[in-house]
């Protein structure tokens, strides 16, 4: 899962992009354990994107997809762990991966266009 600090307070500050360490390997291969993620705060999120999230009162970094009948779900990349089924549940977006850090290795994700690019 993810640490569980996120910016306190008011203002302009909550709008500014913060950055998690990954704890896990649900992400894998593309976001390895212990990797650095930089998060924009925003409540929408393209198809497909890379989100950090609350369900239920559970925050969650993983894949959102929504399929072509409009079904959306939450998908971790490593196949050993479940889709998580959006339908029904209480659920917000926190905010977009817009990058990844491993090992000075940095890949920026731009939802505008299909594919990462690395820098």
């Amino acid at each position: 899962m993810m640490t569980d600090s996120l910016p306190e307070g008011t203002g302009c500050a909550l709008h500014e992009p913060f950055a998690l360490r990954v704890l896990g390997d649900e992400m894998e291969p593309e976001f390895p354990d212990g990797c650095i993620i930089i998060i924009e705060p925003n409540d929408r999120c393209p198809n497909p994107s890379y989100i950090f999230v609350e369900v239920e009162g559970v925050r969650w970094f993983r894949q959102y997809v929504r399929d072509a009948e409009g079904r959306e779900r939450l998908v971790a990349l490593n196949a050993r762990y479940p889709d998580i089924d959006l339908s029904g549940l209480e659920w917000s977006v926190l905010g977009v991966i817009i990058q990844r850090n491993v090992r000075r290795q940095v890949t920026h994700y731009n939802y505008a266009s299909s594919a990462p690019s690395a820098a």
